[in-house]
């Protein structure tokens, strides 16, 4: 009989440097993914991944494309390796002492020394530091609990995405980490295009929600929602959505920049009997408040069962 998964505790106040850290060497290994991966639509192919050991950039093409590599962060063994289809593998050591200059630099010497040749736009994306990677010193906290505890928590959130997103017939995206608010992520598409953004919207949100959406994710805070959270939201917002019942009876409707979002807080998880289920009610009470209010067809994208194929 497998053992009863117990959630770790992520208390956001006292780890935000740790976090904070962990998010800069993210985002240095998304703008490398970014750089090198041929284009997918809604950013896709910029995204990581929450794998066996850590978190990884899966596979990314150099060398003209006869080659790839990833870029690992191996949460076991707390070092960041490369690895090659080539057979080529590097590592260094992830402690507390080592600053964001200090990871940039030799992550961008290993790729160097691996023929794996990359410039990226080296300043940190929409986290209010003006400096390049090169530079940043004051950050220099990586945790080693604090960074399992977060993966083991991603690891069975990943799971659990997963499994609902299977519940769904439609386009949907993976499961994946969006490096530059550091949550993780699975989509699920209309398939009818979305009103056109103001010419002033970011080309991100632009390319982003270029089609009708109901979007579930996870992070583990910020300033604004200051512990980690499950959230929901529809684009674009349908009247009225924040009048339907989400489940379970602790989640609850906020404001997010004018439009409703569903919001179940994971400190509530720590005392459920059936965290799993909780959250599987989450996802699918917010996708049903969503896909009803904004004329979804929501039969269509039923998962049919093996006999009705």
């Amino acid at each position: 009989m497998e053992n009863q998964f117990k959630l770790p505790k992520l208390p956001y106040s006292e780890n935000i440097d740790k976090k904070m850290t962990l998010h800069l060497f993210l985002q240095i290994l998304g703008k490398v993914r970014l750089k090198m991966t041929p284009r997918k639509n809604h950013w896709w192919y910029i995204t990581e991944y929450i794998g066996t050991n850590g978190f990884t950039t899966g596979d990314i093409p150099y060398n003209s494309g006869a080659d790839q590599f990833k870029i690992t962060i191996n949460v076991l063994d707390h070092q960041a390796e490369v690895n090659t289809s080539q057979g080529g593998y590097e590592r260094f050591p992830l402690n507390e002492r080592l600053t964001v200059a200090d990871f940039y630099r030799t992550l961008m010497e290993i790729l160097q020394d691996l023929n794996i040749s990359v410039s990226i736009v080296d300043v940190p994306f929409d986290l209010g530091i003006d400096k390049s990677f090169g530079e940043i010193t004051e950050y220099h906290h990586y945790d080693k609990n604090y960074v399992t505890d977060l993966w083991r928590a991603l690891l069975w959130i990943n799971n659990v995405f997963k499994e609902f997103s299977g519940r769904f017939y439609g386009k949907t995206c993976p499961v994946q980490l969006y490096w530059h608010s550091m949550d993780l992520v699975v989509t699920r598409f209309s398939g009818n295009e979305a009103p056109p953004m103001p010419a002033e919207a970011r080309l991100s949100d632009k390319d982003a929600y270029s089609h009708e959406c109901i979007s579930f994710g996870f992070w583990p805070g910020d300033e604004n929602i200051p512990e980690p959270a499950f959230y929901s939201y529809t684009y674009p917002s349908p009247k009225d959505l924040n009048k339907e019942t989400i489940k379970p009876a602790s989640a609850e409707w906020i404001d997010n920049n004018g439009s409703p979002m569903a919001l179940l807080k994971y400190n509530i998880l720590l005392k459920s009997v059936n965290p799993k289920q909780d959250v599987l009610h989450f996802l699918e009470s917010a996708y049903m408040a969503g896909a009803k209010k904004a004329n979804w067809n929501i039969e269509k994208f039923r998962v049919p069962d093996l006999d009705e194929i």
